[in-house]
């Protein structure tokens, strides 16, 4: 009965707990930045969790920028990049909201990543394709309400924070 009683136990144990739920979750992000230190102010997205269908580790994050900073980029479009961060600056910047994908969400947001990456010739543009640009799209894509006040379009910081008030089933607090 003993013995019974240790298979009953351990196939309930099984049965309950059933696969480990993976998600990807991603993280809209803004950094301060300073002309006079080299840095202008950026918004970018990381990409983390697991992919439930495949089980693999998700470790990213995109940005898009102008290939060189110039007086070029105040005359129209220059040559453009899609950049990651690395873990150390990641943590030196605001994390605005977090919003659970799915494993199609998430193809979806790295398809349109590429799509930004390979896009032919000089595509990045201060006014109209820059990196709010580029993180608004993916927010448009995950179901986000974006828009792109003028005076917002070199803040990305007090951008993100728009985004977050148009949104308010994100319930994200606005970052000083």
């Amino acid at each position: 009965m003993k013995r019974f009683l240790t298979h009953l136990f351990a196939l309930l144990a099984l049965v309950w707990s059933g696969p480990a739920l993976a998600d990807v979750q991603i993280h809209f992000h803004s950094f301060n930045g300073s002309v006079l230190f080299g840095r202008y102010p950026h918004t970018f997205v990381v990409l983390e969790g697991t992919l439930e269908e495949t089980g693999e580790v998700v470790n990213e994050n995109y940005g898009f920028s102008a290939r060189k900073v110039t007086p070029a980029i105040l005359n129209g479009p220059v040559e453009h990049m899609v950049l990651a961060e690395s873990e150390k600056n990641i943590r030196k910047t605001n994390r605005h909201f977090t919003i659970d994908l799915t494993d199609a969400q998430y193809r979806q947001v790295v398809a349109e990543v590429r799509r930004w990456q390979n896009a032919p010739g000089k595509y990045y543009d201060l006014e109209s394709r820059n990196c709010i640009h580029f993180v608004g799209k993916i927010a448009q894509l995950l179901g986000l309400k974006v828009d792109y006040p003028q005076k917002m379009l070199r803040r990305p910081k007090a951008w993100l924070n728009h985004v977050a008030a148009m949104n308010p089933k994100l319930g994200a607090k606005a970052v000083k």
